[in-house]
């Protein structure tokens, strides 16, 4: 599933979402891409070099949320670390370029994506996500789904109501929680379902708390149909100032969001016992965003909502007890 902030608009237990770059780790980035983009002659990896460089990548890179959960079996780590460097490389790509140079780039990833099912891709990240596909079976339409989320990004900007941005969540958020069910052998429909409202509850609440940052790079998540009930005009929204509309939009939002969490808790309790208490994590997680925001008078915009780390540990020890206790307890 995804984090409940600060990735790029895309969840998972190694979730990406809307990550906000420091500089250093932007800096980190475009070394990467001037050594290994598609300028650079190719390379020859081994699986155990390309391996190390997501074992760094993941470490390096800073996250709300533990990475690579220590809760993970040994013999997922490397695969799950993969998957994340791979949805970690498509982020950057789509989020710290100008959209003339990220979307040329966007489809050089996605001709390496390609070459991971037929051929021999010549980036460590799809190198080592390569070896990932084959030991877990995972289709392209999930991994490609993200990329087509991060491509339109690029170029849309608006969206026209609830049915065209969960469109959008299908593609940027849902595929995450898919392939990580897939790697832990219980991707069974059921579950895919139940996956698919944590990760848009995820995507959502990021969307709720990121209205001032996102609307700083014009982009409204927000929908048309819900601004227009609220009688909020894109120009409200744009100039990031606190409105009696502006709130009441997103009282509406958060509440409609909280039904996402709700739908998807009973995954807990039909996943391994090592993927619920992240999954759980992650679902408190999402809800005690929510309700920052609500305790902020679903202000967004004098200051932005996060998890303090001592609320991220009681988050971390509530997920654990309820695990010892046997994984029933709804959230509060």
């Amino acid at each position: 599933m995804p984090l409940p902030q600060n990735c790029s608009h895309r969840p998972v237990p190694i979730m990406v979402q809307n990550a906000k770059s420091s500089n250093a780790e932007r800096a980190n980035f475009l070394a990467d891409l001037a050594k290994w983009g598609p300028d650079q002659p190719p390379s020859t990896w081994d699986v155990a070099t390309a391996q190390a460089y997501c074992r760094s990548l993941a470490r390096r890179h800073y996250e709300n949320f533990t990475v690579v959960s220590w809760l993970l079996p040994r013999t997922l780590r490397q695969d799950f670390q993969n998957f994340y460097a791979y949805c970690r490389w498509s982020d950057d790509l789509a989020d710290e370029l100008e959209p003339a140079l990220s979307l040329p780039l966007l489809k050089w990833w996605h001709q390496q994506l390609r070459l991971c099912y037929s051929g021999r891709p010549a980036h460590p990240v799809m190198v080592a996500l390569q070896s990932t596909i084959h030991r877990h079976q995972i289709p392209i339409e999930p991994l490609e789904d993200l990329l087509s989320a991060f491509t339109q990004d690029q170029t849309k900007k608006r969206y026209r109501d609830d049915a065209d941005l969960a469109a959008y969540c299908r593609r940027s958020a849902n595929p995450v929680g898919r392939v990580i069910l897939k790697m832990a052998q219980a991707d069974r429909a059921e579950n895919l379902l139940l996956s698919d409202f944590v990760c848009t509850g995820l995507q959502l609440a990021n969307f709720c708390q990121d209205m001032a940052r996102d609307a700083a790079i014009d982009r409204i998540y927000a929908p048309t149909e819900l601004c227009v009930a609220h009688g909020v005009t894109e120009s409200m929204i744009l100039s990031a100032h606190v409105t009696p509309q502006l709130t009441e939009l997103l009282k509406t939002w958060v509440s409609s969001t909280r039904l996402h969490f709700d739908h998807g808790w009973p995954l807990i309790k039909s996943v391994p016992s090592w993927l619920a208490t992240d999954i759980e994590l992650f679902v408190r997680g999402g809800l005690a965003l929510l309700d920052e925001i609500e305790a902020r008078a679903f202000d967004v915009w004098t200051k932005r909502p996060t998890l303090s780390r001592g609320k991220k540990l009681k988050l971390f020890g509530s997920a654990m007890l309820s695990r010892m206790r046997g994984g029933v307890r709804r959230h509060a």
